[in-house]
Protein backbone atom coordinates (compact mmCIF):
# COMPACT_ATOMS: atom_id res chain seq x y z
CA UNK A 1 0.00 0.00 0.00
CA UNK A 2 1.17 3.52 -0.74
CA UNK A 3 2.45 5.64 2.12
CA UNK A 4 0.76 8.94 2.95
CA UNK A 5 3.10 11.91 2.80
CA UNK A 6 1.67 15.31 3.69
CA UNK A 7 3.53 17.84 1.59
CA UNK A 8 3.09 20.62 4.17
CA UNK A 9 4.07 18.51 7.20
CA UNK A 10 7.04 20.78 7.96
CA UNK A 11 4.67 23.78 8.14
CA UNK A 12 2.35 21.89 10.50
CA UNK A 13 5.29 20.97 12.72
CA UNK A 14 6.46 24.59 12.71
CA UNK A 15 2.97 25.73 13.73
CA UNK A 16 3.00 23.20 16.57
CA UNK A 17 6.38 24.48 17.80
CA UNK A 18 5.17 28.09 17.62
CA UNK A 19 2.07 27.11 19.60
CA UNK A 20 4.23 25.52 22.29
CA UNK A 21 6.31 28.71 22.51
CA UNK A 22 3.17 30.83 22.79
CA UNK A 23 1.84 28.53 25.50
CA UNK A 24 5.08 29.06 27.40
CA UNK A 25 4.86 32.84 26.87
CA UNK A 26 1.26 32.83 28.09
CA UNK A 27 2.26 30.79 31.13
CA UNK A 28 5.03 33.25 31.97
CA UNK A 29 2.69 36.22 31.48
CA UNK A 30 0.09 34.59 33.73
CA UNK A 31 2.72 33.87 36.36
CA UNK A 32 3.91 37.49 36.24
CA UNK A 33 0.32 38.72 36.56
CA UNK A 34 -0.27 36.48 39.59
CA UNK A 35 3.02 37.63 41.11
CA UNK A 36 2.10 41.31 40.64
CA UNK A 37 -1.33 40.68 42.15
CA UNK A 38 0.29 39.02 45.15
CA UNK A 39 2.60 42.02 45.60
CA UNK A 40 -0.48 44.27 45.51
CA UNK A 41 -2.22 42.15 48.17
CA UNK A 42 0.91 42.23 50.33
CA UNK A 43 1.08 46.03 50.05
CA UNK A 44 -2.61 46.32 50.98
CA UNK A 45 -2.04 44.15 54.04
CA UNK A 46 0.96 46.24 54.98
CA UNK A 47 -1.05 49.47 54.59
CA UNK A 48 -3.85 48.06 56.72
CA UNK A 49 -1.25 47.21 59.37
CA UNK A 50 0.06 50.79 59.35
CA UNK A 51 -3.50 52.15 59.63
CA UNK A 52 -4.20 49.82 62.55
CA UNK A 53 -0.92 50.93 64.13
CA UNK A 54 -1.93 54.59 63.67
CA UNK A 55 -5.23 53.96 65.48
CA UNK A 56 -3.38 52.27 68.32
CA UNK A 57 -0.93 55.19 68.58
CA UNK A 58 -3.83 57.66 68.74
CA UNK A 59 -5.20 55.95 71.87
CA UNK A 60 -3.56 56.39 75.26
CA UNK A 61 -0.12 58.03 75.42
CA UNK A 62 0.35 60.02 72.25
CA UNK A 63 3.76 59.77 70.62
CA UNK A 64 3.75 62.46 67.92
CA UNK A 65 6.96 61.27 66.32
CA UNK A 66 5.59 57.70 65.94
CA UNK A 67 2.29 59.06 64.59
CA UNK A 68 4.11 61.18 62.00
CA UNK A 69 6.28 58.23 61.02
CA UNK A 70 3.23 55.99 60.66
CA UNK A 71 1.34 58.63 58.63
CA UNK A 72 4.39 58.97 56.40
CA UNK A 73 4.51 55.20 55.99
CA UNK A 74 0.79 55.17 55.06
CA UNK A 75 1.39 57.91 52.48
CA UNK A 76 4.32 56.04 50.96
CA UNK A 77 2.22 52.86 50.95
CA UNK A 78 -0.50 54.69 48.99
CA UNK A 79 2.09 55.68 46.39
CA UNK A 80 3.45 52.14 46.31
CA UNK A 81 -0.10 50.77 45.94
CA UNK A 82 -0.81 53.10 43.02
CA UNK A 83 2.47 52.09 41.35
CA UNK A 84 1.71 48.41 41.97
CA UNK A 85 -1.78 48.79 40.50
CA UNK A 86 -0.14 50.15 37.36
CA UNK A 87 2.18 47.13 37.29
CA UNK A 88 -0.78 44.78 37.74
CA UNK A 89 -2.56 46.52 34.87
CA UNK A 90 0.52 46.19 32.64
CA UNK A 91 0.87 42.51 33.55
CA UNK A 92 -2.83 41.94 32.81
CA UNK A 93 -2.50 43.61 29.39
CA UNK A 94 0.58 41.51 28.63
CA UNK A 95 -1.32 38.37 29.68
CA UNK A 96 -4.27 39.29 27.44
CA UNK A 97 -1.93 39.94 24.50
CA UNK A 98 -0.25 36.58 25.08
CA UNK A 99 -3.69 34.93 25.22
CA UNK A 100 -4.69 36.55 21.91
CA UNK A 101 -1.44 35.45 20.25
CA UNK A 102 -1.90 31.92 21.59
CA UNK A 103 -5.47 31.77 20.30
CA UNK A 104 -4.37 32.98 16.85
CA UNK A 105 -1.55 30.43 16.69
CA UNK A 106 -3.88 27.65 17.84
CA UNK A 107 -6.36 28.56 15.09
CA UNK A 108 -3.56 28.40 12.48
CA UNK A 109 -2.41 25.01 13.76
CA UNK A 110 -5.96 23.66 13.73
CA UNK A 111 -6.42 24.94 10.19
CA UNK A 112 -3.28 23.09 9.06
CA UNK A 113 -4.42 19.95 10.87
CA UNK A 114 -7.75 20.15 9.02
CA UNK A 115 -5.87 20.55 5.74
CA UNK A 116 -3.82 17.49 6.61
CA UNK A 117 -6.97 15.51 7.44
CA UNK A 118 -8.53 16.50 4.11
CA UNK A 119 -5.35 15.55 2.26
CA UNK A 120 -5.34 12.18 4.05
CA UNK A 121 -8.99 11.57 3.15
CA UNK A 122 -8.20 12.43 -0.45
CA UNK A 123 -5.25 10.03 -0.33
CA UNK A 124 -7.49 7.25 1.01
CA UNK A 125 -10.03 7.91 -1.73
CA UNK A 126 -7.28 7.70 -4.36
CA UNK A 127 -6.00 4.45 -2.88
CA UNK A 128 -9.53 3.02 -2.86
CA UNK A 129 -10.02 4.11 -6.46
CA UNK A 130 -6.75 2.48 -7.53
CA UNK A 131 -7.58 -0.73 -5.66
CA UNK A 132 -11.04 -0.85 -7.23
CA UNK A 133 -9.52 -0.23 -10.64
CA UNK A 134 -7.05 -3.09 -10.19
CA UNK A 135 -9.81 -5.37 -8.90
CA UNK A 136 -11.98 -4.50 -11.90
CA UNK A 137 -9.09 -5.22 -14.26
CA UNK A 138 -8.46 -8.60 -12.62
CA UNK A 139 -12.14 -9.55 -12.71
CA UNK A 140 -12.60 -8.48 -16.33
CA UNK A 141 -9.35 -10.24 -17.31
CA UNK A 142 -10.52 -13.49 -15.67
CA UNK A 143 -13.95 -13.13 -17.24
CA UNK A 144 -12.42 -12.47 -20.67
CA UNK A 145 -10.03 -15.43 -20.28
CA UNK A 146 -12.84 -17.71 -19.11
CA UNK A 147 -14.98 -16.60 -22.05
CA UNK A 148 -12.13 -17.26 -24.52
CA UNK A 149 -11.50 -20.70 -23.08
CA UNK A 150 -15.21 -21.48 -23.42
CA UNK A 151 -15.24 -20.80 -27.19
Amino acid sequence: MAKFVYRMQNILELKQKIEEQEKANFGMATARFNEEQQKLRDLMIKQAGYERQLKELSVGNIDIKAIKTTKSAITSMKVALRDQMIEVSKAQKAMENARKKLNAVMMERKMHEKLREHAFEEFLNEVDYEENKITDEIVSSRFFNAENEGE
